[in-house]
């Protein structure tokens, strides 16, 4: 570069890095933990979910923050709404 050349411009392409960065990698995902978030705020009871530990069962109960969920006859767990991995399509 010539030495009249504005120091700005040695940024340039690190601030193109970064917006690459961002809009190929953070925000995508970003997005799609937020739909995930909606989709768990959005729950009923009866829909049928697979936790993080793997524990599949259908939601029976949903409270605050956990949902007792059903895996199977009488057996019932009350797990974190953080902990729900899956919710599965019920029109299947």
């Amino acid at each position: 570069m010539s030495p009249n050349a504005s120091p700005l411009m040695n940024f340039v392409p690190i601030l193109l890095v970064i917006a690459i960065f961002y809009f190929l990698l953070f925000k995508p995902e970003k997005d799609k933990q937020k739909k995930h978030k909606e989709r768990v705020d959005s729950l009923k009871t009866y829909d049928k979910v697979v936790t993080a530990g793997g524990i599949h069962g259908t939601v029976v109960d949903i409270k605050d923050t956990t949902l007792i969920i059903r895996v199977d006859d009488n057996v019932r767990v009350e797990v974190d709404k953080d902990a729900i991995s899956v919710i599965k399509d019920n029109k299947k």
